[in-house]
């Protein structure tokens, strides 16, 4: 498929050549998916093209005027001055590391609030995006996140039929794909540690965060952070996964390491997640319950932002082992030694189930297609079982009256048996 060359860093392009292709894609009542496959490009440089940061070499061009039945001069002309402006628009961008002016990004309009989610840029292609970063306004005190100015493509297409999705699942790009391909639903991902996508959540800056934050008293995950935190917010939680934490290593684990002792050795290098995560919380009570000095693991302050992330850093040889799932060790072919499993919830605010898009992101996960696909990712039980494996929760008095009943429903949803790939 041919994509837009560009650098890890998109520069906002100034051109003379103007163009009518979103006016006369319209008017024929073709969606920007749609040409975009019928030319053989991305639609996001379908986007590019219409927004004016991208000027089509001539075989897209000719592509272009012929699906749509009109010349190349009634697509694209020659201005004798470039003083065009692109549409900006503000947002919040929601982000745990710091954004930068010319990140591509991914956009969501949530009630009356735009937010914007920073994506990956490849060094050839357009990455699924948006907009552009074009000026950063405001950084909240003390966090990355913040609001910026950007140039966007397709603000219109942006706003219909989207879900934000915090989180740290590494089978979130799974699922959004799932989602997309059967209810056209699309879903921006939001990478965020648990606190965080909950936190976001509780603001309104997301429609779903997902979480896996134990309760170092019960045991139990995610009901009792949201009783203590949100004790007055109605949510809904939808059980979806059962998966296996441990530490991630080099295949045939070289330095032999096996338990959380073995970290505060001299020769064996480290990678944390970041402050609020699942994964460092269940570092954290490991060194409380064996007595151990964080200070003696070496790479302790080190962070990594996601389980992929801290895998990577595995494979990269910038560390000998970090904690993450299983199916971010088999990603990059580590191995793997569990520790413990965990239950990973999605969570919504209960007025949110009742949006069409979010009906159908429900729907989507009863799919026993998603659940057989998801299994391929690791040894993670992907719970799709609709509305008998999902429970809601109500105002915050009711939802400490239902723990019982609740976490019954849960044991019983989890004892049923779920498809899942073991690794090797």
């Amino acid at each position: 498929m041919l994509g837009i060359p560009m650098s890890e860093k998109i520069a906002i392009v100034k051109t003379r050549v103007a163009n009518r292709l979103i006016e006369i894609r319209k008017s024929r009542g073709v969606g920007a998916s749609d040409l975009a496959r019928r030319v053989n490009v991305s639609r996001q440089t379908i986007y590019a093209i219409e927004a004016g940061t991208y000027v089509p070499n001539t075989e897209v061009a000719l592509n272009l005027a012929r699906q749509l039945e009109v010349t190349v001069d009634e697509l694209f002309s020659l201005q004798e001055n470039s003083d065009m402006a692109n549409e900006t628009l503000a947002t919040e961008v929601l982000s745990a590391e710091a954004p930068a002016k010319g990140q591509p990004v991914r956009i969501c309009q949530i009630g009356s609030r735009w937010v914007s989610v920073p994506v990956s840029a490849s060094p050839y292609y357009m990455p699924e995006a948006d907009g552009i970063i074009a000026k950063i306004i405001a950084k909240e005190p003390g966090k990355m996140n913040g609001r910026a100015d950007l140039i966007v493509f397709a603000k219109d297409e942006a706003s219909q039929k989207r879900l934000v999705l915090a989180g740290c699942d590494p089978a979130t790009g799974l699922l959004s794909r799932m989602v997309e391909k059967h209810s056209g639903v699309e879903i921006v991902s939001a990478a965020a540690s648990s606190k965080l996508a909950l936190q976001w959540l509780a603001d309104g800056k997301v429609h779903i965060a997902g979480s896996h934050l134990e309760d170092p008293k019960t045991g139990e995950f995610n009901l009792p952070y949201l009783r203590k935190q949100f004790p007055d917010d109605d949510f809904t939680v939808v059980t979806f996964a059962r998966w296996e934490e441990g530490f991630v290593i080099a295949p045939g684990n070289p330095k032999s390491i096996r338990k959380i002792d073995d970290l505060t050795r001299k020769n064996v290098k480290f990678v944390n997640r970041e402050p609020g995560s699942g994964s460092r919380g269940l570092l954290d009570k490991l060194i409380d319950s064996s007595g151990l000095d964080s200070k003696k693991i070496q790479g302790y302050s080190r962070v990594a932002f996601g389980h992929l992330a801290a895998a990577y850093c595995v494979l990269s040889h910038d560390a000998d082992a970090c904690l993450a799932t299983r199916s971010a060790a088999q990603t990059f072919g580590l191995d793997f030694v569990p520790l413990r499993s965990e239950r990973y919830d999605l969570v919504m605010r209960k007025k949110a189930t009742d949006l069409p898009a979010v009906k159908a992101f429900l729907d989507v996960l009863q799919r026993a297609t998603f659940t057989s696909q998801a299994g391929s990712t690791g040894r993670l039980r992907y719970v799709a079982n609709g509305h008998g494996g999902w429970f809601g929760l109500a105002t915050g008095a009711a939802l400490r009256a239902a723990t019982v009943r609740e976490r019954a429903s849960t044991t019983q949803t989890m004892s049923r048996p779920l498809p899942y790939c073991r690794g090797s």
